[in-house]
């Protein structure tokens, strides 16, 4: 089954469906390897871990219509902001690639949450 046999999700909500998702997977990545870098990477760990959740729990809402999706896309797209911020205060390859996933996942969360 792909996205698109979803009857409510239009072309715009699965491409933020599958940014969530990716962004959740680079977090989950950069927060690994941040764990072994020192207290220096604590927050960066953290907003990871924060937004991994949001996104990924973002993306179900989504998924099955929930009410409450348009108010998680904000917290998402905000979460999102915040980690790419500190991510980009890192010179680490993940930290990088981390940084440049969640701008385009702000980016559609934000086109959800104004929808």
């Amino acid at each position: 089954m792909s996205l698109t046999e979803i009857s409510h999700l239009d072309g715009k909500m699965a491409e933020c469906i599958d940014n969530c998702f990716e962004a959740a997977q680079a977090c989950e990545w950069c927060a690994d390897e941040c764990a072994g870098e020192g207290e220096e990477m604590a927050e960066c760990l953290r907003l990871c871990r924060d937004v991994a959740d949001l996104t990924t729990m973002h993306a179900r809402f989504m998924a099955r219509n929930s009410a409450y999706s348009d108010e998680l896309a904000e917290t998402c797209a905000d979460a999102c902001e915040a980690c790419a911020d500190e991510c980009e205060r890192h010179d680490a390859e993940h930290c990088q690639v981390c940084a440049e996933t969640l701008r385009e996942c702000a980016q559609t969360c934000r086109e959800m949450a104004g929808a």
